[in-house]
């Protein structure tokens, strides 16, 4: 079985290559950071799919049906909500400023110690995001394949990040939009391919299979009790924010809408993903509901931790590695399309992020060769970084990683949620640009300690994704406090 995985792995792989080859032949500086701002509208709409998926949803959102059923939904829901802020709000502040970095706005708005704080957390946010996603995706092909042969954890983490680099180091994001398509593609097929076996082995149909899940509970969709962290409420609202945050505020997904021709295009890739979005999150789900009914019908033992808890992130592989040689290698192909989809433009977008807010490429003096040399040596440092994080991980992966990213998010992305909304609803001016890094380090502190004694707080409440939120609003009473009144020209 391990050599059919490692041909279709390395056919995938090669596949990448040549997309690569195609798309960064005769590219410079401008095609790795915005495409030539060439890029078809519904190619982005369809890798951002893919790209916004990432390895965790393809192994959490199945899983996670097993204890928290469709309660995921409302939180899909509310991007859609989300998406539309992006589109309508930020998309044209983007495009009437020009920006290839989208963080240039704070230097324009507040000055260059606010463009570097919003830098910074972006930085720390996707790093530790997008290298957990690929964490992900390791772990499971350690498990279930490179173990076996005796290999080390860091020996697949190392190859993964190697190939990452070399088909992003010198087409950017043009190669990224492209490759996303694919990856999108495989990424769909192992869940509808999945979804198909499992049904074809249970010798049911899918309607009537939706409706024992629903018997059961598992198509729940709705949490009413207020204190749940899975509250619908919390879940609408957070999930417009953190997709106005975690897409709208992101250098990754806004580089490449920003890579589109014109606003109109960009608006319309936008609007389409969000519904896209939704109808691909529910076949997921779906999925989830399908991996349960196998093992209940089939006394399928779920995978369990040593506290004998079902881990929920190995449900998926566990069934699919189950079920036959053809759902094996599909599952191990989406798994790897979306482990590369998660990071291939996280890479590019840290590395355009540190060239304009921080060595200010647009004024900068530098020769095109010299910035080249730099953005090469900027693209590897970061790759270092994301195998670092991978490999010391490892011991810390105890729960459902998709919790752990909200987490992450919930903390590095309030602050640049606060400092965008205060920028673009007052005209008020922040007395002084220097003391924003600090005004942006006491929100998530503040809401680590709320979280922590949340339930002793306030009469069992739990916080949720919500907690962002929250983040985003204290950043944003801060600003308020230390500002002034200003005038129209504080307004960018």
């Amino acid at each position: 079985m391990a050599p059919i995985i490692l041909v279709c792995f390395l056919f995938y792989t090669a596949l990448l290559f040549v997309i690569m080859h195609f798309t960064a032949r005769k590219g410079d500086n401008s095609t790795y950071y915005s495409g030539n701002h060439k890029s078809p509208w519904f190619v982005v709409a369809y890798g951002m799919i893919g790209a916004s998926l990432s390895g965790v949803t393809f192994m959490s959102v199945p899983g996670g049906v097993y204890t928290g059923q469709f309660t995921y939904l409302p939180l899909v829901f509310g991007y859609v909500v989300g998406y539309a802020v992006i589109a309508f709000v930020l998309l044209p502040l983007y495009y009437r400023l020009n920006l290839t970095s989208i963080y240039t706005y704070l230097g324009l708005r507040y000055g260059p110690s606010s463009q570097k704080t919003g830098s910074l957390f972006f930085i720390l946010s996707r790093l530790m995001g997008s290298a957990i996603r690929m964490y992900l995706v390791v772990f499971v092909l350690y498990e279930y394949i490179f173990k076996d042969w005796g290999l080390p954890f860091w020996v697949p983490a190392v190859v993964f990040i190697l190939i990452i680099l070399a088909y992003t180091f010198k087409g950017g994001v043009k190669t990224v939009v492209w490759t996303d398509t694919l990856q999108t593609t495989f990424l769909l097929l192992a869940a509808a391919v999945t979804v198909v076996c499992i049904l074809r082995r249970l010798d049911i149909s899918f309607f009537a299979l939706m409706r024992e899940a629903a018997d059961q509970g598992y198509t729940r969709v709705f949490e009413t009790d207020w204190t749940a962290s899975k509250f619908y409420v919390k879940q609408l609202l957070s999930g417009a924010f953190i997709t106005i945050a975690m897409t709208g505020l992101d250098q990754d997904m806004m580089q490449k809408n920003l890579s589109c021709r014109s606003l109109k295009d960009a608006r319309k890739n936008i609007l389409t993903s969000s519904g896209l979005f939704v109808v691909v999150n529910i076949l997921f789900l779906c999925l989830g509901a399908a991996l349960v009914a196998y093992a209940q019908r089939t006394g399928f033992a779920l995978p369990v931790n040593g506290d004998g808890v079902v881990v929920n992130d190995k449900i998926f592989p566990s069934v699919a590695f189950s079920l036959s040689k053809f759902t094996t290698v599909v599952f191990v192909i989406g798994l790897v399309a979306a482990g590369y989809s998660s990071a291939d433009g996280t890479l590019t977008a840290l590395t355009t992020t540190v060239c304009f807010d921080f060595l200010h490429f647009d004024s900068s003096n530098r020769t095109e060769e010299e910035k080249k040399r730099l953005r090469y040596l900027i693209h590897i440092g970061f790759a270092l970084m994301y195998l670092i994080i991978i490999v010391v991980f490892k011991p810390f992966h105890r729960e459902s990683l998709i919790d752990t990213i909200f987490a992450v998010a919930g903390y590095t992305y309030g602050p640049l949620l606060g400092l965008f909304a205060f920028g673009l609803f007052t005209r008020r001016k922040v007395r002084r640009d220097s003391w924003v890094p600090l005004m942006a380090l006491v929100p998530p502190v503040l809401c680590f300690f709320l979280d922590r004694y949340s339930q002793v707080l306030f009469h069992g409440y739990r916080f949720g994704f919500e907690l962002l939120l929250l983040n985003g609003l204290l950043m944003f009473l801060f600003l308020w406090v230390f500002s002034r009144k200003g005038d129209a020209s504080a307004q960018v």
